[in-house]
């Protein structure tokens, strides 16, 4: 029998394949084939995602697995986590998660509310100056968490277009070759590197400067690991909710819910985790899992050296925990979505990708309560060869 090729086809960045819906209704596991490395199974029903991603049978470590890097299935030549925290497993994943889990609590993510909130007017307050139509990617999608995040990690703004550079090599699924996706990240662990250096002459209070101190004065964090911990900080820090914003944006306009939530912001909490669950922001699903031990997944007996993907868009439209799944609602109320993981590799970002979120739709809905589309919605342009779904432009008036 021929294994299908996956992702899914779909006739929109945005939409979740039928497929999908085919072979979760067949609730087993199903064999897949991506771009690259070995056959994978594909997880679909929202119970058995919750398993394979907090079970400790399933790990992030290939080499733990026994799984040589070119049968690494995935859609890119090369693990854009790679070397990350993203593929530790404990004890050295709880190690290293813990000399950046402090800067990502709800408490402190909720101290740079105000300040996220400045940003976002200033950046309305730009864009609404220059005149429309805007494009509102380049405009506040982009600007907005990569200058939260420049904040947090102390680099300087002015190297955002560095910065977005590196991060759309790391997350290229077809434009770049392995060895040109390697030269940026070796460009971008210089970068780091020469930050970290000037942090030892001059102490700061950022992320950066934190984890050198953690280097210096506790010798638990070597260079490489402070490099590494800093670019999946930046990477699932900024470009998630970079997409998301014109993500989210696209289909309130187009489906006609943003005027609701212009009429009533309260809204926003709700519909961001609407969104967050109806919006398929990684086009290969989860990160690829290996199976450690034997275990049991839908009626399927997975063995150790197995490879798994959970598909978290369908999972996210399972009928068993959402009722009416394929309808957007952005009043749901109970919503126990898996948008950003679930168990021991959860996105160490939620918190502050919520929070950014809910600001940046805050302040389109209270400062342009009528945005629209400028171009009609099937003429909006994606980017097609990326690990992340967003919109290249969005043509936006007012």
């Amino acid at each position: 029998m021929d294994i299908p090729t996956f992702p899914f086809p779909a006739d929109h960045a945005l939409q979740v394949s039928p497929l999908l819906a085919e072979a979760r209704a067949g609730s087993a596991p199903v064999r897949v084939q991506l771009g690259y490395g070995a056959p994978a199974w594909l997880v679909t029903r929202y119970e058995d995602a919750r398993t394979v991603l907090s079970d400790p049978a399933f790990g992030r470590d290939r080499e733990r697995a026994g799984i040589p890097a070119d049968r690494v299935a995935g859609m890119t030549p090369i693990d854009p986590t790679s070397d990350t925290l993203l593929t530790e497993d404990p004890p050295d994943h709880t190690r290293l998660r813990r000399f950046v889990y402090r800067t990502f609590t709800p408490r402190r993510v909720e101290a740079l509310r105000p300040g996220t909130e400045r940003i976002a007017g200033r950046l309305l307050d730009a864009m609404t100056e220059a005149g429309g139509p805007a494009d509102l990617v380049e405009a506040f999608g982009l600007p907005l968490p990569i200058q939260v995040i420049c904040d947090l990690l102390g680099v300087p703004v002015a190297e955002r277009r560095r910065f977005t550079a590196w991060t759309d090599a790391l997350l290229s699924t077809s434009d770049l070759t392995g060895d040109e996706i390697r030269s940026s990240i070796d460009e971008m662990n210089g970068y780091l590197a020469e930050l970290a250096a000037m942090r030892v002459e001059h102490p700061t209070d950022d992320l950066i400067g934190a984890l050198v101190r953690e280097r210096i004065e506790g010798d638990r964090l070597s260079g490489d690991e402070l490099n590494n911990l800093v670019r999946a900080v930046l990477a699932a820090g900024f470009e998630t909710t970079a997409s998301q914003i014109p993500n989210f944006v696209f289909l309130l306009l187009r489906g006609g819910d943003y005027a609701r939530l212009a009429a009533d912001p309260g809204l926003v909490p709700a519909a961001v985790e609407e969104l967050l669950r109806f919006v398929p922001l990684i086009a290969q699903g989860s990160l690829t899992r290996f199976v450690l031990t034997e275990i049991e997944v839908g009626g399927v007996l997975l063995r150790p050296g197995e490879q798994v993907l959970v598909e978290l868009s369908a999972a996210n439209r399972d009928g068993d925990a959402f009722p009416e799944p394929e309808t957007l609602d952005i009043a749901r109320r109970s919503n126990p979505h898996i948008a950003f993981g679930h168990g021991l590799h959860r996105c160490l970002g939620a918190s502050l990708a919520r929070m950014e979120l809910q600001v940046a739709l805050s302040a389109l809905a209270v400062r342009l309560p009528g945005l629209r589309l400028a171009v009609p919605a099937d003429q909006v342009p994606w980017h097609t060869a990326r690990f992340v779904n967003r919109p290249r432009e969005l043509p936006v008036a007012w």
